[in-house]
């Protein structure tokens, strides 16, 4: 009988409870969305499901849209490497804004990548204000 091949799929993504990262337990979503609107310590990103993947070696990237450093040079990608541990097995990539909120607005990227094969990617787009929407235009 042949192994059947791993699968990976985005669960959830958009804005999420602030998130413990020494906690096994993923950040609540709090609202699906890509469009995100900036603020002190907002949390957003995405979760992956990862199915008969155990023991792969996933690369994450986080591409921020040119955020410069305390030196003023800009930021380079954050990058990091996770184990896959169990065969129905979920991931939480994001990231959160942070003061001053006007040098962090536009696309941010985020990629999941295994042997050098993007297996999951979302972009966000930050900006101060999301105008668009639904609830605003409808007044309440």
């Amino acid at each position: 009988m042949a192994k059947q091949k791993p699968t990976y799929v985005i669960t959830t993504y958009g804005v999420y409870k602030n998130w413990d990262e020494r906690s096994k337990l993923l950040p609540e979503i709090l609202e699906f969305t890509s469009k995100i609107t900036a603020k002190e310590n907002l949390e957003f990103g995405f979760t992956l499901n990862a199915k008969k993947a155990k023991g792969q070696k996933l690369t994450y990237t986080i591409f921020h849209p040119d955020i410069p450093d305390e030196q003023g040079q800009v930021m380079a990608p954050f990058i990091g490497n996770v184990y896959v541990d169990n065969n129905n097995w979920d991931f939480y990539l994001g990231d959160s804004i942070w003061l001053p909120l006007h040098n962090k607005l536009g696309t941010w990227r985020m990629v999941i990548e295994l042997n050098g094969k993007m297996i999951a990617e979302k972009k966000f787009d930050v900006s101060l204000e999301q105008s668009n929407s639904f609830m605003k235009k409808h007044g309440y």
